[in-house]
């Protein structure tokens, strides 16, 4: 092969394949790469790709596309590596951050269901890299005497997890680290559950960080709560 428009000419075909999958055609190549010659031009400079075995005609009436001996030439002479490494290195970042925080979401999500069938409480957590709360075993705490008698007190149960960026912010305003808190009734900043008992940590995974606990009645067994808590907090 000879001159840089033919491989530049090859290089459009090359790309606009492996984009399309489909066969590429002189008027395609010089709009849309940007070539400044005439149609012919560029037909003669196919022509001659063609007659190299660079590029074939899979039909009378479509475009070129390459041969395996066009991808050799393409990949030996003429892909810009530099660029690929730079772009290849951008692409992983982005999946890596996205598998990370799928994997934290993972480990969450289990660790609520744990924590909400060891406990028989309302278990939840904040969700990482999204502003909304994750909860199960709510039927676990409307069971309960307190609330199955009271069904004001049990809407309103419903009410904070439902209303999760409330509760976040509740969540951020309390003295909450990475130790194990408790806030009994009253102690509830949240008017709406002061007939509950919340125990509460947080909790840091694969760079994200928020919060992780149980809500129940304030008839609760406290020691195993908070030790179910912290041992499932460890497995994170």
């Amino acid at each position: 092969m000879t001159g840089p428009r033919r491989q530049k000419v090859l290089k459009a075909i090359v790309k606009h394949f492996i984009d399309t999958a489909e066969p590429v055609g002189s008027n395609t190549i010089i709009v849309k790469y940007n070539f400044h010659v005439s149609p012919a031009t560029i037909r003669n400079d196919m022509a001659s790709l063609e007659h190299e075995g660079f590029i074939y005609q899979p039909h009378t009436s479509a475009g070129r596309v390459p041969t395996n001996q066009g991808y050799r030439e393409y990949i030996d002479k003429i892909a810009d590596h530099e660029s690929a490494h730079k772009e290849a290195a951008k692409a992983l970042k982005v999946i890596t951050e996205e598998h990370k925080t799928a994997k934290a979401k993972e480990y969450i999500y289990d660790a609520v269901q744990l924590l909400a069938r060891a406990t028989g409480t309302a278990s939840f957590a904040t969700v990482p890299d999204n502003s909304r709360t994750f909860y199960l075993g709510v039927s676990n705490v409307l069971k309960q005497p307190e609330f199955a008698e009271n069904s004001l007190h049990a809407s309103q149960v419903l009410e904070v997890f439902e209303k999760s960026d409330n509760f976040i912010k509740t969540l951020k305003s309390l003295d909450i680290n990475d130790s194990i808190k408790a806030f009994i009734g009253e102690e509830n900043i949240i008017e709406q559950i002061q007939s509950c008992a919340i125990i509460v940590t947080k909790y840091q995974i694969n760079g994200f960080e928020g919060y992780f606990g149980l809500l129940g009645p304030t008839r609760m067994r406290y020691p195993f709560n908070i030790a179910m808590l912290e041992q499932i907090k460890s497995l994170l």
